[in-house]
């Protein structure tokens, strides 16, 4: 370990070009001792290798200090909400898929866990990763996976009896009220995209899916719902509310009949999605698991924004 301070002959010259002088490096040395978390200026690492330097200024080698993590580590672990030998619970970002939907498909939340765990040093592949349920690409929010077999088969069974607690928060175009939408899921309306029915008599493939809404606060042209799903459905969500001609601000797919009705969609840098809260009975201690996480930055951003009054 090696200390100096910053002399009057160093200040206002990079961090880079002070290392240089005082240990003798190359230029390249220099920068290199930086990027790797070596370095620490007043008690703090320092990164930067081109930071002007102040006199007086502690500058401190420390060549045992770990490496600084990556922002796809830090990202890894941040997403870790709870995990034990049977479970495993995510915060998954908006953007990534929650398991790979084609071959060689990479960056899904899957993955994510596996880098958490090189970040912590275990084996990324000894340990079973099993599929419970999943949340859109474009949705944010709580997700589970099984790590034992057993803990998979009796997760989804909670799933199929609707004892499995998930709330998401949304904000969807237009002065929501208050319902439950029970329909029966279809895969095609006639027009490429899923839709529902109400009669099923035609449609023997049909899947019941009930989704609970209640509005919590008006915006501009918009609501704040939160939304209980009973059953899980594929888009189950946005497709409900679309049909009740309350698309979700940010909707992509689910917004041509709000279109051609006349409507102008909220402009959004992502759908306002969020799987807020999830609960259910843990496979092997049978104890109450309740977890629940904030929207992320992007979509409180855009939320404040719709509070803001509107200039005339």
């Amino acid at each position: 370990m090696k200390t100096f301070f910053v002399t009057e002959h160093d200040v206002d010259t990079t961090l880079a070009a002070v290392l240089r002088r005082h240990l003798e490096l190359s230029w390249n040395d220099a920068r290199r001792l930086c990027e790797t978390g070596k370095v620490f200026v007043n008690e703090n690492r320092e990164l930067d290798s081109v930071r002007r330097m102040k006199a007086g200024a502690s500058i401190e080698i420390r060549m045992n200090a770990k490496a600084p993590l990556s922002k796809e580590q830090t990202q890894a672990l941040s997403a870790i909400v709870y995990e034990d030998s049977q479970v495993i619970v995510i915060d998954k970002p908006a953007g990534i898929s929650s398991v790979p939907y084609d071959r060689g498909e990479s960056g899904t939340a899957m993955d994510l866990i596996r880098e958490a765990w090189r970040t912590k040093g275990l084996s990324a592949t000894s340990t079973p990763l099993l599929i419970v349920h999943r949340i859109d690409k474009e949705t944010s929010g709580l997700l589970m996976f099984a790590k034992t077999k057993a803990a998979e088969i009796f997760l989804q069974k909670l799933l199929r009896a609707h004892e499995v607690e998930r709330k998401y928060l949304c904000v969807a175009h237009g002065r929501v009220v208050d319902q439950t939408i029970d329909t029966y899921f279809i895969d095609d309306r006639g027009d490429g995209l899923r839709g529902s029915v109400k009669e099923v008599s035609r449609h023997p493939h049909a899947k019941h899916a009930i989704t609970h809404v209640r509005a919590l606060e008006y915006l501009n042209d918009a609501t704040l719902c939160e939304v209980k799903l009973e059953t899980g459905k594929t888009h189950q969500i946005r497709i409900h509310l679309a049909e009740r001609e309350y698309p979700l601000v940010g909707e992509t797919v689910y917004i041509r009949d709000f279109i051609r009705h006349g409507h102008v969609p909220i402009e959004s840098p992502r759908l306002l999605l969020h799987a807020e809260t999830l609960g259910f009975v843990h496979p092997t201690t049978s104890e109450p698991m309740m977890f629940s996480r904030e929207p992320p930055l992007d979509f409180r951003r855009m939320l404040k924004n719709l509070q803001k009054p509107r200039i005339v």
